[in-house]
């Protein structure tokens, strides 16, 4: 009996408690995460608006196994605890037969993260940054309309404003960092000024009217100037991209051979300059090149290490639905809890305490390259498939 009506009530019971916990979860995350995070960094309500239906795919990997869990708990849970579980056995059906819709709903669910991953998410990811990145003018606004001054310590310059009306900042105070950091070689006073950003020069241009200067010693006044700045690294809108995790399926193996393109070039630079240190040839600063040449080689190979921890890691992701699917079943039915909070205690922990943490640990080290990503990454979704297993049979034997 691998399917029958017991099979297509379960999983229809599975469906619906996945699909409202799903929506529930993520939507908590949105709100009370991501949401009052972008506020305190000074997005307005356009860029949230715009950045939330791109946000989703990005959260799917981390909401889709927690509610697949959850799912099978709570459904699970509640067979056992109406003693359905032990009917089925006493009519003489195997415990294996139970776990059918379970095991279909993890394996859809592995599918379709998997495949959000080979597309929809990297592109939304690298769209999200580049659209919330793009919109500085707004950004700055936005934070001086909230804190009333522009300060970070990456800035080489501090904005200060009493009010914004509009586009007019009123009561202008603008502060540009010396040499050291720490003083102020320039202060500059306006009664109003207006930001513009200059896409092409890639700098911001402040506009002050009735302008008092004030540079060391010496105070000048002019009706109208012109202040313009660089804009920061982390401000300025991205064109390419340089993460592995913004990059689709496709984009990766072109991005691979290229960074073995650039290391195989840079390894035969660093053969022919050895040559010529090992025949006492090369001016002062060619051991200097040589060391660059071996940072950059070391970069590229940073950069592969990082290809492939993305691909497996889209990989384990995927996989790690079905895991907990089949992990769910036999917690549920041995807790036997029939209510919705017993059941998310009892599925949350394993992820808290085991799954997510030895996850991202072998993760960094297989960026970093001490472990392979194939031999890490996956250690997470084994050890899950291992506990699932142990408590299944321990179930069955009972």
């Amino acid at each position: 009996m691998f399917w029958g009506t017991i099979h297509r009530i379960i999983l229809f019971e599975l469906v619906k408690v996945f699909l409202v916990s799903l929506c529930a979860l993520t939507g908590l995350i949105l709100m009370a995460g991501i949401i009052s995070e972008a506020m305190r960094n000074g997005l307005g309500p356009l860029q949230i608006a715009i950045a939330v239906p791109l946000m989703l795919p990005s959260l799917l990997p981390y909401t889709v196994p927690t509610t697949t869990l959850f799912a099978t708990c709570v459904v699970y849970g509640r067979l056992a605890a109406d003693n359905e579980i032990l009917a089925l056995k006493a009519a003489g059906v195997h415990i294996r037969h139970i776990i059918w819709p379970a095991f279909l709903l993890g394996a859809v669910t592995s599918g379709i993260t998997f495949y959000l991953y080979l597309d929809a998410i990297p592109y939304t990811t690298f769209v999200m940054k580049s659209k919330i990145a793009g919109d500085i003018e707004e950004m700055l606004y936005t934070l001086l309309r909230k804190d009333g001054c522009i300060k970070h310590t990456k800035l080489n310059y501090e904005i200060n404003v009493s009010a914004v009306r509009g586009a007019k900042l009123q009561d202008v105070v603008f502060k540009r960092r010396a040499a050291d950091g720490r003083s102020f070689d320039l202060v500059a006073r306006a009664r109003e000024a207006e930001l513009h950003v200059d896409a092409e020069s890639q700098q911001i241009l402040v506009v002050m009217w009735q302008c008092q200067i004030a540079k060391g010693s010496t105070v000048g006044f002019l009706e109208q100037n012109v202040w313009p700045v660089d804009i920061p690294a982390f401000l300025a809108p991205g064109t390419l991209k340089q993460r592995a995790g913004e990059m689709t399926w496709s984009e990766l193996f072109e991005y691979e051979e290229q960074c073995l393109h650039e290391k195989e070039r840079v390894s035969r630079e660093i053969d022919r300059h050895q040559v010529q240190l090992s025949l006492g040839k090369g001016d002062s600063g060619f051991a200097g090149h040589v060391a660059n040449l071996f940072r950059e080689r070391k970069n590229h190979d940073q950069q592969l290490f990082a290809i492939q921890c993305e691909w497996h890691l889209r990989v384990g992701f995927a996989i790690g639905c079905l895991c907990f699917a089949l992990v769910g079943c036999p917690v549920g039915i041995w807790f036997s809890k029939s209510d919705y909070l017993s059941a998310f205690i009892t599925c949350f922990l394993p992820i808290v305490t085991i799954y997510y943490p030895l996850m991202f640990c072998t993760i960094n080290m297989a960026r970093n390259g001490k472990i392979p990503a194939w031999a890490g990454i996956y250690v997470a979704d084994v050890v899950m498939l291992i506990v699932g297993l142990w408590l299944f049979r321990r179930m069955a034997r009972n």
